[in-house]
């Protein structure tokens, strides 16, 4: 027995605990208490498999409290507080009497219910034992109110050191720095846990000036210490300076332990660079650190938000049965940041538990791939399981889904869950408030919530700024941007990008001129605005001048404004030298072709229309497939050019027929011309007549009220014929017919649109 207590103290690994554990077993010990509880506690040591550890617990037939307590102390360290809690209570029924040792366990998992065993372990004589009144105190601080800690505190004659140190630390749990630090003041003698509570203080309030402060003053370091000033730096959003620090601490006597490596390799992962990454796996490997389950995971993150998903993929097959929720997580956030939404689906179908970051990862990467139909389907999902509740983060990203639709129906019905579910919005949910409203033409909804906000930022301002843009309302924008100015916001290059759309949507030339001229540098995208605002206005040899003075090389975005502009005005040879810029800068865009085609078309060029036209066929490049929606019974309602497999097509067509006969009655000719096929009048007319818009809102016409208001979102832009019919039908059946193409928003109303026929 005295050789198996020799071995058990030199174990090092969990191979050796197994051998170990043989060994026992040989001698017929494995029944015993004291090998029992000496194996958990070498389990404890090592973090070893949950299901090992419990088949030795449970080869105690008659377990001790000795037993006992070293199971409560492994479910503890493994953050199982529902299993200590229940350990206790079967212990209890197994009539072991707990001793002192077992309640600092047992309140400390127990979390803000820890407060009721006070009343209990003075009644059993235990309330001055210092470990037990130690963690009463750490329970009031941690949960309230810190006053009782205090009064614990104040009554003890021989205060320790731990004791100051549990006050100053729940002083600053509690934001109340002015007391932490006139107990620090006061303090008889310090220990290293002390200085480092004060650097975990101060950077908890994000005073990192005076958090390094302490750390180099202080009279002796810990590696607990480098870890404080560590995770300081780094989750406040300061990575360089998190690297540097590291770089201070390898050169010293401490050498970095699991908590370091997690820390800096979470620095790393937020800089999302491979070649830091790499450099830090080589110094792991250097330094042959062994890599446990929390630092493999930190890997696994490092190498997802770097790209390399390969690596991430091969460690997460490694973790086996180590495998958290934050490991899958990290799989599901990785695979779906780079669209690869079907491998992140499987992921999360298969996790034996999902939680509410799992949820929040799928349902962000569908809205933010463009998949905004199946977040807020996989939303409804999340709140009819129950297994999470949504918070802020779920609902951004479901309001901002809702944007995208277009679905105002939905949204209002996620506003309506905010306010039923008590969900409290940061500036980033407000944010995302005012961009559903904005894509969804509610814009006095986006202004009442801007103005209800109590703190805005930049992104506030943009997007109530992207919203009037795309509703045309120039002057807005330019008021909302004095408003930034005012206020001591800064304008950044979104800002001003929103603010030129602004003035071009609204024909606003001279004052766009002015707010372009304002800029200090331009980048590309305000030269493109620039350009776009010129060509609108019929100055395209300005915008061509524009064009060939700029200081960097023009891209896409720039020739695509010039090219749209010679289509509005029907300037062949400058839209001939704009697309053969766009064809080689993107040749698989399918829309350069079909507006170079409209030019042609518009002019009568047939043979140049099929010349592009065999062009696209030769090249590969297909037509993007025009397609509008509508939100009807909570759902979205899709339509394309001709379609008929609507379960209500044959109504949607007789509609039509009805409203073709009644705007002919009245002065309407269809405008073939951006038919780009050379073909009889009478199949170019049925051509234009079946535009998805036109499906849309004949069915919208079908199935709602009278005098309602019909919205229709659309991803390409609306062609000339369609603007003309849709302001005839919004007038000849008293309906807002409101429609946003990929464009702008286009606001029918008796007869007339908010674009003033200029878009």
């Amino acid at each position: 027995m005295s050789h198996l207590g020799t071995i058990a103290c030199k174990i090092s690994n969990l191979n050796q605990l197994r051998q170990l554990h043989a060994q026992i077993i040989c001698n017929s010990l494995h029944y015993h208490n004291y090998w029992v509880a000496l194996l958990i506690g070498q389990c404890t040591r090592l973090r070893a498999p949950l299901a090992y550890t419990n088949l030795i617990f449970q080869s105690a037939p008659c377990p001790n409290v000795f037993v006992f307590t070293s199971m409560l102390k492994f479910y503890s360290q493994l953050g199982a507080h529902h299993d200590v809690v229940s350990l206790f209570e079967q212990m209890q029924g197994c009539g072991v009497r707990p001793d002192a040792f077992v309640y600092p366990i047992l309140i400390k998992s127990s979390g803000k219910a820890g407060i009721t065993f006070h009343a209990h372990v003075l009644k059993l004589g235990h309330g001055l034992d210092r470990y037990v009144r130690n963690s009463i105190m750490d329970i009031y601080a941690k949960y309230g109110p810190i006053e009782i800690s205090r009064e614990l505190f104040d009554e003890i004659p021989d205060k320790t050191v731990a004791d100051w140190n549990l006050m100053i630390s729940g002083y600053w749990n509690w934001g109340d720095e002015a007391e932490a630090c006139r107990l620090f003041d006061v303090m008889p003698e310090r220990n290293v846990v002390t200085w480092t509570a004060m650097v975990t203080g101060y950077s908890k309030v994000k005073n990192l000036e005076s958090a390094r402060r302490c750390f180099n003053e202080m009279p002796e370091k810990s590696v607990v210490s480098w870890n404080a000033m560590l995770s300081g730096y780094a989750q406040n959003g300061f990575a360089e300076e998190t690297l540097r620090l590291f770089d201070e601490m390898i050169n010293t006597k401490h050498q970095p332990d699991e908590t370091t490596w997690v820390t800096v390799i979470s620095a790393c992962s937020s800089r999302g660079n491979p070649v830091l990454a790499e450099s830090l796996v080589r110094m792991l490997n250097l330094k042959q650190i062994r890599l446990n389950c929390f630092v493999k995971t930190a890997l696994l993150d490092m190498y997802a938000k770097c790209g390399s998903l390969a690596t991430a993929q091969k460690i997460f097959d490694e973790l086996g049965v180590y495998r958290n929720s934050v490991t899958w997580n990290a799989m599901i956030s990785a695979y779906a940041r780079v669209g690869d939404l079907t491998s992140a689906r499987e992921l999360f179908k298969n996790m034996p538990k999902r939680n509410v970051v799992s949820w929040n990862s799928m349902i962000a990467g569908y809205a933010q791939n463009g998949q905004s139909a199946l977040a807020i389907e996989l939303f409804k999902e999340m709140i009819s399981t129950k297994d999470s509740k949504p918070d802020e983060v779920t609902m951004v990203s479901v309001i901002s889904a809702c944007g995208h639709l277009g679905a105002l129906e939905l949204g209002n019905c996620a506003v309506n869950f905010l306010t039923e579910k008590q969900i409290k919005l940061s500036i980033s949910g407000f944010n995302s408030l005012i961009f559903m409203y904005s894509k969804c033409g509610r814009m006095k909804d986006a202004m009442r919530i801007f103005h209800e906000m109590g703190t805005r930022d930049v992104i506030s301002y943009n997007t109530l700024i992207a919203g009037f843009a795309a509703h045309g309302h120039g002057s807005e924008a330019i008021k909302l941007m004095l408003k930034m100015k005012e206020e001591g916001i800064e304008l950044d290059r979104v800002t001003y990008i929103g603010v030129l759309t602004a003035c071009s949507h609204a024909g606003l030339l001279e004052e766009g001129r002015k707010v372009f001229e304002s800029i200090k540098a331009p980048a590309l995208d305000h030269f493109a605005c620039m350009v776009d605002l010129l060509g609108r206005m019929g100055e395209l040899d300005e915008a061509k001048r524009l064009i060939e003075r700029m200081p960097m090389e023009p891209h896409a975005g720039v020739y695509g404004s010039l090219l749209n502009a010679c289509r509005i005005h029907r300037r062949v040879k400058l839209g001939e030298f704009a697309a053969n810029k766009l064809f080689e800068l993107e040749p698989d865009n399918s829309g350069n072709y079909v507006l170079l085609s409209n030019i042609y078309a518009s002019v009568g060029r047939w043979e140049d229309v099929e010349r592009i036209r065999l062009a696209m066929i030769k090249g590969g490049v297909k037509k993007t497939t025009g397609w509008s929606w509508v939100e009807f019974g909570g759902k979205m309602h899709k339509f394309i050019v001709g379609d008929r497999s609507h379960e209500r097509s044959e109504d949607i067509y007789r509609l039509l027929r009805e409203l073709g006969k009644k705007m002919r009655a009245v002065g309407y000719i269809a405008d073939k011309s951006c038919v780009l096929r050379d073909v009889e009048e009478e199949d170019k007319e049925e051509m234009v007549g079946t535009h998805s818009e036109k499906l849309a809102i004949a069915f919208s016409l079908l199935v709602t009220e009278v005098g309602s208001v019909i919205r229709v979102v659309k991803n390409l832009r609306v062609c000339w014929d369609c603007h003309t019919a849709i302001k005839m039908i919004s007038k000849l059946e008293g309906r807002e017919i409101i429609v946003r193409d990929n464009n702008r928003f286009h606001c029918f109303n008796n007869g007339l649109c908010s674009c003033k026929d200029f878009w």
